[in-house]
């Protein structure tokens, strides 16, 4: 995960959510993550539940069913991940 990136994440999740995450426990869930989980619905589920109890956020069931399919539908690949959450934040 690329430090300045990582900073700029983390500054805008604070922004969003008005809550502060620590790079450590993003790069732990970040390092976590492979391509097959990502292609997993069950572990797909359980890295945006892991995020969510990390930031503090709830995140709705047809939320995760949104994310789980545009993940699933994208190919993403773990090194996306930030671009993803960068993407996601500006909504």
């Amino acid at each position: 995960m690329d430090k300045n990136l990582s900073k700029q994440v983390l500054g805008a999740v604070a922004k969003k959510t008005g809550r502060q995450i620590s790079e450590s426990a993003l790069r732990k869930i970040a390092d976590g993550v492979t391509p097959a989980a990502l292609q997993d619905e069950k572990q797909l589920r359980q890295l945006i539940k892991q995020v969510s109890a990390v930031s503090g956020v709830p995140v709705s069931e047809s939320t995760i069913r949104e994310i789980v399919g545009a993940v699933k539908k994208s190919s993403l690949k773990p090194g996306q991940l930030e671009s993803m959450m960068k993407m996601m934040l500006k909504k």
